[in-house]
Parts: structure tokens; C-alpha cells; sequence
């Protein structure tokens, strides 16, 4: 099958996205519900701590990631079936109407941990569904050639939730206990809604990329709901007869479908290998290796507390840097470079000689990481079809939010054993290993920003 290249439509009235009101009501949205979920993670382990162990705490928080790794894929699915826009509608009321009868069920009694766990369970349950579709909003709300400037705004929403909803969460629970935080998280995530209603869907080119896998079926390459809910909202679609058939289709063919047009992509397969390996290699030491370098280093929590801005507010000069900018020429290229130096940054903290020195490395390594995966985002969202965002997104998710955490245990074991130095080395390595396929790949190396 030869794709046809069909150039994105820009419309008289297009501005900037971090000046069009539609975008900037989608960021709010998405601002509201990223400082609500901040909230609601430090309700739910200030309740779990008072309602039991430890252990039985640290339970609590973690059974709400197995349905998020199981069903994701199957998110991405639900997501590029319905339109992302309804499933990111859904699931937040979903979510905030769960919060709210928690936090309700909070002031009249005291449940105990099972009504925790339970809210744990279906908040996974949700965000396997809510992730993919949040990943293939943006495309719904801008242009192409704005999607690397929404990537830096939406960079700087996570920063701002970050920084914002602890204390948020802090000051609910000095006020009214776990109750009043997870109210406080509800509402939140219930300013989302209204907003997310509110905002105007794009008509989308079916077809943007001329590097699609030949064998995946012209009528689900071209239809299915990704247009559709365009079509629905802004007009009738061109496509209509392939959108039919491709309705028709089973969720197990769409999972299916999405997985072979991921493997057979030039672009998209290495570059998810390449996110893959930075993610392992970076989250391990940025967790638990820092902790465990702050107590050997005789930092103490405050001195991680200013390794850790250092690197927040690195993070956020890149965000804020393809914010202002839009587009970075040679993407690929800088992407490479970025991985490959913030890898050596990332060895280096390691062997910082003082706290002063360990906090510009983190600086360093907060710029470079900030930039690259800002710049990796941007070549997804630009570089998938349309209808297939979804899945593409419940890939990525997976490998960030389902493989990396499993560094963590094992970067703990091997400090133990070999001490922070070498283990910080190796994972610098695996994390360089991305720049490198990145490098080897010629199609992602020389991938570009749309204009």
C-alpha cells in the first residue's frame, strides 16, 4: 500500500497554541486534574498510614498499579474507539465522583483499608483507560505544528502539579484529615470536566505520514473512531464507507491492528525502544538511588529535597524552552544528543564532591531529560496517524508507568551490593543506550518537527 502525504490543514484564524483559548482550556483542564491526582496520592497515603502498617500502607499504594499495567492496552484501544475527548470526560467524573464518595464515607466513619485498597483499584482501573486518551488529546485541539509547543506547555502543568499539590494536600489534611484532602482532590479533578466540555474538537487529516507499515489494513489506516469523533463534531468525514468498516471491527482486531502498525513504523518502533531504555535507566536513580546517595553523602532530606528542585526546575526550563520556541529544528538529532549527555550527567551525580556540585549536575540532568522527553513526546504525537494515538500512547504508558518502576527495587539491591557509584554508571549506560538507537535508526535520526 503507498500512503499519500497530505499536508496539515491550517486555518486563517490559527494562532500560537499558547495563545489559542481552546488550548489554553484543555491545559487548564488537564492543570486541574494532574494537581488533583498530587492531592489525592498524598490523601491516600496519609490515610493508608493512620488506617494501618507500614506495609499494609505501602500495599494500598501500590495495588493501584497492576489494573493500570493490565488494561492499558486496552485503554489505548477504548480511547481511539470513542474518541479520547469522552473517555477523558468520563473517566475524570469517574474519578471524581470515586474521590468524593470516599472522602464522604471518610467524615461519617472510618472504613479502614479495604475501602482504600478499593478506591486504589478503580483509580488504576480509570487511569488505564484516562492515560492513553489524555496522550492522544492533544492532537484533537491543535495543530501539527503546534504539538511540540503543546508538549512544553503540558511539560509545565506537570511541574506545576508537582510543585503545587503536596502542600495543597498538606494543608487539606492539617485541616480536616484525610477526608477533607481527598474532597479537596475531587473537587479538583470536578474542575476538569466543565473545562474539557468546553473545548472544540479539530477536523484531522486521516492519513499525515508517508512511513506507514504496508501491511496494516488501508481501511483501518485511513477510518475508525479517531476520525470519527472528529468527524461527528466538526462536520461530516470524507471517509465515511472506511470508517464503517472499520467500526466493525473487534477491540481484539483494533489491539492487534495497533501493535502491527506500531512494529512495522520506521520511526515510532525505535523510538519507543529508545524511551523505553531512557526511562529504565533514569527512574531508579532519580528515586531510590538519590535517596540512598543523600544518606551516604550526609546530605540528610533537605539536601535531596535541593537535588531534586534542582532537577524540577531544569525540567521546567526545557518545557518552558519549547513552549516559547514551538519547534526545535533537527529533533531527532537533538533528541539523540540530549539522551547521550544526559546520560553522562546522570553517571556524574554520582561522583558529585559536594552538595553545591550535585545540585547543577541535577540541574544538568533535569535540562537535558526535560529536553529530550519533551522532544520524544512531540515526535510521537507528530509522527503517529491519528488514529491509531491511542495505543500508540498506551504503549508508551506501559513502558514508563510498568517497566521502569521495576528499576527501583532492583537499583536498591545493587547499591547494596556494589555501592551508588557503579550502579549510577550502569544505569547512565542504559539510559545512553536510547541516544544510541535513536542514532542507529536513520528515519528517527532524521526526524523533524512539523513546521
Amino acid at each position: 500500500m503507498t500512503a499519500t502525504l497530505i499536508p496539515p490543514v491550517h486555518a486563517a484564524a490559527d494562532k500560537p497554541a499558547h495563545r489559542d483559548s481552546n488550548v489554553l482550556r484543555w491545559l487548564g483542564a488537564y492543570t486541574a486534574s494532574m494537581v488533583g491526582d498530587n492531592v489525592y496520592y498524598l490523601a491516600l497515603s496519609w490515610a493508608a498510614v493512620q488506617a494501618g502498617t507500614p506495609s499494609q500502607a505501602g500495599l494500598v499504594m501500590a495495588v493501584s498499579a497492576v489494573p493500570r499495567a493490565l488494561l492499558m492496552l486496552g485503554g489505548g484501544v477504548v480511547a481511539d474507539r470513542f474518541g479520547p475527548r469522552r473517555v477523558v470526560i468520563g473517566s475524570d467524573a469517574v474519578r471524581c465522583a470515586a474521590v468524593l464518595t470516599v472522602a464522604a464515607l471518610l467524615f461519617a466513619a472510618s472504613p479502614g483499608l479495604w475501602l482504600l485498597a478499593l478506591l486504589a483499584v478503580l483509580f488504576g482501573t480509570v487511569d488505564a483507560v484516562f492515560m492513553p486518551a489524555v496522550g492522544a488529546l492533544p492532537a484533537r485541539v491543535t495543530g501539527r505544528d503546534q504539538l511540540a509547543r503543546v508538549q512544553g506547555m503540558r511539560g509545565l502543568a506537570i511541574r506545576f502539579a508537582n510543585v503545587v499539590g503536596a502542600p495543597l494536600g498538606g494543608l487539606g489534611v492539617a485541616l480536616g484529615g484525610a477526608a477533607a484532602a481527598f474532597g479537596l482532590a475531587g473537587l479538583l479533578i470536578a474542575v476538569s470536566v466543565p473545562l474539557l466540555v468546553s473545548v472544540r474538537m479539530r477536523d484531522l487529516p486521516t492519513d499525515v505520514r508517508t512511513d506507514l507499515p504496508t501491511d496494516v489494513p488501508t481501511d483501518v489506516e485511513v477510518g475508525g473512531e479517531a476520525g470519527g469523533e472528529a468527524g461527528g463534531e466538526a462536520g461530516p468525514h470524507p471517509m465515511g464507507a472506511a470508517q464503517d468498516t472499520a467500526c466493525r471491527a473487534t477491540p481484539w482486531q483494533d489491539l492487534r491492528d495497533g501493535l502491527r502498525y506500531l512494529r512495522g513504523h520506521r520511526v515510532l518502533a525505535p523510538l519507543l525502544v529508545a524511551i523505553a531504555l531512557g526511562d529504565l535507566g533514569f527512574v531508579g536513580p532519580l528515586n531510590v538511588g538519590l535517596t540512598l546517595l543523600a544518606e551516604q553523602r550526609g546530605w540528610g532530606a533537605s539536601g535531596m529535597g535541593w537535588v531534586l528542585s534542582g532537577f524540577g526546575a531544569g525540567a521546567g526550563v526545557a518545557a518552558l524552552l519549547l513552549t516559547v520556541r514551538g519547534r526545535l529544528p533537527h529533533a531527532g538529532r537533538v533528541a539523540a544528543a540530549s539522551i547521550l549527555a544526559g546520560s553522562v550527567a546522570i553517571g556524574a551525580l554520582a561522583y558529585a564532591p559536594s552538595l553545591v556540585a550535585a545540585v547543577g549536575t541535577a540541574l544538568l540532568v533535569g535540562l537535558l531529560a526535560g529536553l529530550s522527553g519533551a522532544l520524544c513526546g512531540a515526535l510521537l504525537q507528530t509522527q503517529a496517524d491519528p488514529a491509531y494515538l491511542g495505543r500508540v500512547s498506551s504503549v508508551a504508558g506501559i513502558v514508563s508507568l510498568g517497566f521502569a518502576p521495576l528499576s527501583m527495587p532492583l537499583s536498591a539491591a545493587a547499591i547494596g551490593w556494589w555501592g551508588t557509584g557503579p550502579v549510577f554508571v550502569t544505569s547512565a549506560t542504559v539510559c545512553g543506550l536510547g541516544g544510541v538507537v535513536v542514532l542507529c535508526s536513520g528515519p528517527l535520526r532524521r526526524a523533524q518537527l512539523p513546521r
